[in-house]
């Protein structure tokens, strides 16, 4: 129970940050989808920065997740079909939505009812995807 305690407030704070900074703002992603503002840029940026230096920290100092189990990454089959698809249904669900899966739940949790069509459409996505995956190319 404490456990789920703690991550409802995590997630509760990543919602009001994600809401206060304006990342689940569909007027900053579509300026930044415009290329008119470097605000979304450098949430993205900071992102990717920090967890560059994490991945790094967790794999040089053996940290350990919850239940005591040493975190490990397991490297990725690389392949430009792979990511090019991927990416581009993944930028495109993004544009069309004007937001992406962390904003989605903050805009529904700040009142933006119409969000349930894209939450639900990207759960039914993701079933999809899971009934299909092998007989994709990966």
């Amino acid at each position: 129970m404490k456990k789920t305690i703690t991550y409802l407030v995590i997630g509760m704070l990543f919602g009001i940050t994600m809401f206060k900074s304006e990342a689940a703002s569909w007027f900053r992603i579509y300026e930044m989808f415009q290329f008119d503002a470097f605000h979304m840029y450098g949430i993205i940026g900071s992102a990717l920065a920090i967890g560059v230096v994490m991945v790094q920290v967790i794999k040089r100092k053996h940290i350990k997740d919850t239940t005591g189990k040493e975190i490990s990454f397991s490297p990725k089959d690389m392949s430009i079909s792979r990511y090019l698809i991927g990416g581009i249904i993944f930028g495109l669900g993004w544009g069309l939505a004007g937001a992406c899966p962390g904003p989605m739940f903050t805009l529904l949790g700040a009142g933006f009812l119409p969000i349930l069509v894209v939450i639900i459409s990207a759960l039914l996505g993701t079933y999809v995807y899971g009934l299909l995956r092998n007989k994709l190319p990966h």
